[in-house]
């Protein structure tokens, strides 16, 4: 399957398709901030982001810097062909519980040491999500965890038609 024709990116943005395959790891100093059940339940500004090619930017943040109570390690695994086995969270806030919202490696491979004891979030379960104070949209797909704000361009992996980029 061809590739889609890259946008080019403006003064600010990047282009998701000179992102990198193998991902790289990314610090960040934006704040980042994650909203559930009207509550905040991460505030950080030492996130690390994932970038592979075709993908918004995948945002993880210290386990430490979320709120008490708002992370419970729950069943199931997946396996990413570079970062390593992940594992799940059931992610809290207010009256809200969302089953397996979050993820971490616990051991992640080589190379990606930086995710260690860091948990990324689906945007889409959240009541919000955002990076220097821009709401983030999710990353269309179901199983697709990356952010898009108003500094990346694609087009994106995980809209319909882009199984096999």
């Amino acid at each position: 399957m061809r590739h889609p024709a890259p946008i080019t990116p403006g003064p600010g943005q990047e282009s998701v398709w000179d992102y990198p395959r193998p991902p790289r790891v990314e610090p960040t100093s934006d704040r980042v901030v994650v909203r559930l059940g009207g509550e905040v339940i991460a505030d950080t500004t030492s996130a690390v982001r994932v970038l592979e090619t075709s993908h918004p930017p995948v945002y993880y943040l210290p386990a430490s810097d979320f709120a008490p109570g708002a992370l419970t390690r729950t069943t199931g695994s997946s396996m990413c062909e570079f970062k390593g086995r992940a594992a799940y969270f059931d992610v809290h806030g207010g009256d809200t519980t969302v089953p397996r919202a979050g993820w971490t490696y616990p051991t992640p491979e080589p190379g990606f040491g930086e995710l260690l004891d860091r948990v990324a979030i689906y945007p889409a379960e959240m009541d919000s999500c955002e990076v220097a104070g821009e709401r983030v949209q999710a990353q269309a797909g179901d199983f697709y965890g990356g952010w898009i704000t108003s500094r990346v361009v694609g087009p994106f992996k995980g809209e319909p038609g882009t199984l096999g980029w």
